[in-house]
């Protein structure tokens, strides 16, 4: 996946060492790593890219439950969330098929980049699990996989019989139980910002997944304006609006970052107007002026630490 993981155990079964959890942990990441990355080019998502149209393309349920889960954040966001938008983000220099550094492609290039991309042409199947386009597609899997990779981690470590644990997977979490010092979990909300590791807020989990997305990171710049590496499916371009990055907590990892990258697009009024709609505990942080504003769901607000620290 490219990034670093890191897990914290509590109290696991005396019969569970740790090298035996760490190596279960790696299992997991690694069968997902394997079937959905686009580096290889023996994973399911690959396979699919170079597979022609029309016909059912076999995969694991594990692909399948990820891109199901994929179209169903597209339908709900409007499209916003689209994981065929891979050749737009190739065009723009950001992509793992980019030839060339970011640039500022010409009309003509974007029109043609646009209408290789779509979520609507495909769909899938459960049952002997498989995918399938109806038109000329990819699939990019990187703003989903790695919540359903931290999820399959969770789950290993569950069926070992551990209660109490954090995983993280490049910035993403999962969480269950109690922290070693028998309380919920803390995880930080970075701020928008160059240096790593500060934080802006910070929210109390138990049970619950965290993920971020932001565009404050990987960007370049022409003349003076400012082209993020989020691309709107909807206009081919890159994103315009102050939202600087928003933070979603859910029951799993793999929708918590699906819909963090849908609200991403979709800025800061239409993104706090899905999360109403669907009841998503978000947190936004707006750029204002030279310095950036919170703001938050309805659903957020117990997660919203008082004076002394702790949640509401």
């Amino acid at each position: 996946m490219g990034t670093t993981f890191n897990v914290t155990v509590v109290e696991p079964p005396a019969a569970l060492d740790r090298e035996a959890t760490a190596a279960g942990v790696a299992t997991a990441l690694g069968e997902v790593d394997r079937r959905m990355s686009t580096y290889r080019a023996d994973s399911d998502v690959s396979r699919f890219n170079r597979a022609a149209p029309g016909a059912w393309f076999a995969v694991s349920a594990g692909t399948v439950e990820v891109v199901a889960k994929a179209l169903e954040v597209h339908a709900l966001s409007d499209g916003a969330f689209d994981i065929t938008v891979g050749p737009l983000v190739d065009l723009w220099g950001f992509g793992a098929g980019s030839r060339e550094a970011a640039r500022v492609p010409g009309e003509q290039e974007l029109a043609a980049a646009a209408a290789r991309i779509g979520s609507k042409e495909l769909a899938v199947r459960f049952d002997e699990p498989a995918l399938i386009k109806y038109a000329p597609r990819e699939i990019d899997l990187s703003a989903i996989a790695k919540g359903y990779g931290v999820d399959r981690a969770a789950l290993w470590l569950q069926g070992q019989g551990i209660t109490d644990y954090l995983v993280e997977v490049g910035g993403e979490v999962r969480t269950a139980g109690r922290n070693p010092e028998r309380h919920a979990w803390r995880i930080g909300i970075e701020a928008p910002v160059l240096q790593r590791g500060a934080a802006i807020a910070a929210v109390a989990v138990s049970g619950k997944s965290v993920a971020t997305s932001g565009d404050y990171r990987n960007y370049f710049e022409v003349d003076g304006k400012r082209y993020s590496h989020t691309i709107d499916p909807a206009t081919a371009r890159p994103i315009t609006h102050g939202l600087a990055s928003v933070t979603v907590i859910a029951d799993d990892c793999m929708s918590a970052d699906a819909f963090a990258t849908a609200i991403d697009v979709l800025g800061p009024e239409r993104g706090l107007a899905l999360a109403e709609r669907l009841g998503l505990p978000v947190y936004l942080v707006v750029r204002s002026g030279e310095g950036f504003e919170a703001r938050h769901s309805s659903a957020f607000e117990p997660y919203v630490e008082d004076d002394s620290g702790g949640s509401r």
